[in-house]
């Protein structure tokens, strides 16, 4: 999609990292990440941040006793969640003297000619002035993000993977509840190992993917491996790993071992 840029990361936080088992917004876990994102782009990169939490949030501030089931609830929730957290994004950057912009993302931006080159722009225009960009489905108004089985983002971790490519990112890492893929679900397997890289994203691999998430959210690992089969197929090294590991950003962007890696090409063995 777009032209390779050096330096360019995005990195995608799920449900289960910003809010508690509450389903309302973790301020402590966001705060970190934040921290984070200010001192790798002290460094160079340019970040683009992919978040997850919307319905979940805003579910919890309308008080709804669980995850909303309509597609009109679900597009209210998110968009009450979706002003709580751009809210709380702005407020932490600012206090690492960084900006925040809003990206809300529906199909027709990366299907329409123009509408993606003018999206193109837009990001480039905004990593090229320091800004980060806060990117997230448009589930309050696009009903084919939250429910169509033809949809293009099955979940954010689709959408970070195809945003990466988008915006010629290096790198993609997918910040989830679990330290990575496992060799057999950790949950119910005491002896299960992490697996560190994946240098072939085959049925066997995909095969791994139970599938549990934390029940806020509306992915799992078999979205992650999705993803991270798009990415690398575009030249984007993955990176899958906990969100709340202390200094997870660092150690992913010092290249210390963190998480499963999918280097470049993984899927195209």
């Amino acid at each position: 999609m777009g032209q390779k840029h050096p330096k360019r990361i995005v990195v995608k936080v799920g449900t289960s990292t910003v809010t508690n088992e509450q389903g309302e917004i973790d301020v402590r876990a966001i705060e970190l990440i934040v921290r984070q994102i200010a001192g790798i782009e002290a460094k160079g990169y340019r970040v683009i941040l992919v978040s997850s939490g919307a319905i979940a949030v805003g579910a919890k501030r309308m008080q709804m006793k669980e995850r909303p089931a309509s597609v009109r609830d679900k597009q209210a929730a998110a968009a009450v969640g979706q002003c709580g957290l751009m809210h709380l994004y702005d407020k932490l950057f600012a206090e690492y003297g960084r900006l925040v912009a809003q990206i809300l993302l529906d199909n027709r931006d990366v299907e329409d000619r123009e509408r993606r080159h003018n999206l193109q722009n837009t990001f480039d225009a905004l990593l090229e002035r320091g800004v980060i960009p806060v990117v997230n489905e448009n589930d309050s108004v696009s009903l084919a993000e939250i429910e169509s089985e033809k949809k293009r983002f099955s979940d954010n971790d689709m959408l970070s993977a195809i945003v990466a490519a988008f915006v010629g990112a290096e790198e993609l890492m997918l910040l989830t509840d679990t330290q990575g893929l496992y060799d057999k679900d950790p949950a119910h397997h005491a002896d299960a190992k992490l697996i560190e890289e994946v240098k072939e994203i085959d049925a066997e691999i995909m095969a791994l993917a139970e599938g549990s998430s934390s029940g806020r959210g509306r992915g799992g690992m078999i979205t992650k491996l999705e993803a991270a089969e798009y990415a690398s197929k575009r030249g984007i090294t993955v990176r899958i790993a906990h969100g709340r590991e202390e200094d997870v950003l660092y150690k992913l962007t010092q290249g210390l071992p963190c998480g499963t890696r999918f280097p470049a090409g993984a899927s195209e063995h």
